[in-house]
């Protein structure tokens, strides 16, 4: 059954009845209408989307462990690097699986307290990284613009100043966000045209006066990927002052180097999202904002790691030295010990046994 069929025919059974209370309707769920309505899409898609997951995961969980470990990592571009993964593992793992859940059961739908939860931990983690690149953007300006400056401008303090404070800022955009939402009443219809629970499909589905958080959202929206998109060029501008003064080809090719992984990941970032922001409203637009909200939630999540461990000479010594330890550790567990003793044991014994039934076949 198509995906907007079934959202009609289960909104027709809600409709008849509403929980009521305070002249509010209280609904008990939403009802998601997917990426699709086409049924022949649903099994393609859910087999590309759970690899590009199960590669988002990978990927982001093994730069979080190897810079935390590592003891050549331990430097500030690899610190804001693990949370740059961390908030690419948040957001992405707060919509992949339970979208991933709807491609294969048949209710695509989500309860109203998760949907609030799932809106709430989004806006924490996708907001936290827009101010999380920008302080990466000015580690690398210092890092070429003031090296012999640069422990003593980003200190541990500092370090942790720059990522603990949009976290702390976050979280309080998305409460208010969250709060301001699900405090309105919604009308009785309850399909979310999208496929997780995002504020603008919530918006649509509001029967009080919105006309003030969507204020809010715009004005916050606004600032936040202005603001922090501005640091980023101010940053850059900074940058390629510095790198034209340089007079020796090697070192212009190195702090071109140095900034190259992480200019990719803003240009893919932010190029997603004012696209999304900056395209023209038409009948398709739903399925076109669809499109880039799974590239910026999914895609980007795993090209991250992808970008910053083929480009970085550092994380790819680290990820060779933590498998050799790896293979160190188990080839000195029990388990690899009785492995190795069986094949050997195996491996002599085998040609006694070929002896053996050579000899029963001559007698016979």
């Amino acid at each position: 059954m198509k995906a907007i069929d079934y959202a009609v025919s289960i909104q027709n059974r809600f409709r008849d009845r509403p929980r009521w209370k305070n002249n509010l309707t209280m609904l008990n769920e939403f009802i998601l209408t997917g990426l699709t309505d086409r049924p022949e899409m649903l099994a393609p898609l859910f087999g590309l989307l759970l690899i590009i997951y199960m590669i988002s995961v990978v990927g982001n969980l093994g730069m979080i462990i190897l810079t935390k470990t590592d003891f050549k990592l331990q430097t500030p571009m690899y610190f804001f690097l693990r949370h740059l993964a961390i908030t690419d593992l948040g957001y992405s793992t707060t919509v992949g699986p339970k979208m991933l859940v709807n491609f294969v059961v048949n209710e695509n739908t989500i309860s109203y307290y998760f949907c609030a939860i799932q809106l709430a931990i989004f806006i924490l983690f996708i907001n936290s990284e827009f101010f999380i690149l920008s302080a990466m953007s000015y580690d690398r300006c210092v890092t070429i613009c003031n090296p012999l400056l640069y422990t003593v401008i980003m200190s541990q303090k500092t370090c942790w100043v720059l990522v603990a404070t949009p976290y702390l800022y976050s979280t309080f955009v998305s409460l208010l966000f969250t709060i301001k939402i699900f405090n309105l009443s919604f009308c009785g219809y309850n399909v979310i045209s999208h496929f997780y629970c995002d504020g603008l499909p919530l918006l649509s589905l509001l029967c009080s006066n919105a006309h003030e958080i969507k204020l809010i959202i715009l004005i916050v929206a606004a600032f936040d990927l202005i603001s922090s998109l501005l640091m980023v060029l101010v940053s850059y501008l900074l940058i390629l002052a510095a790198i034209l003064r340089m007079n020796s080809a090697e070192g212009r090719n190195k702090a071109f180097s140095t900034c190259g992984s992480h200019l990719t990941v803003v240009v893919v970032f932010y190029g997603t999202l004012i696209f999304m922001y900056l395209q023209p409203k038409s009948s398709d637009s739903f399925d076109t904002d669809k499109l880039a909200s799974v590239f910026y939630t999914l895609v980007i999540p795993m090209l991250n790691p992808l970008i910053y461990s083929l480009r970085n000479k550092d994380m790819k010594y680290a990820l060779h030295r933590a498998l050799g330890q790896l293979c160190n550790i188990f080839s000195q567990s029990s388990l690899y010990r009785m492995i190795h003793i069986h094949y050997i044991m195996c491996f002599k014994l085998f040609p006694v046994c070929l002896q053996r039934v050579e000899q029963a076949q001559k007698h016979r």
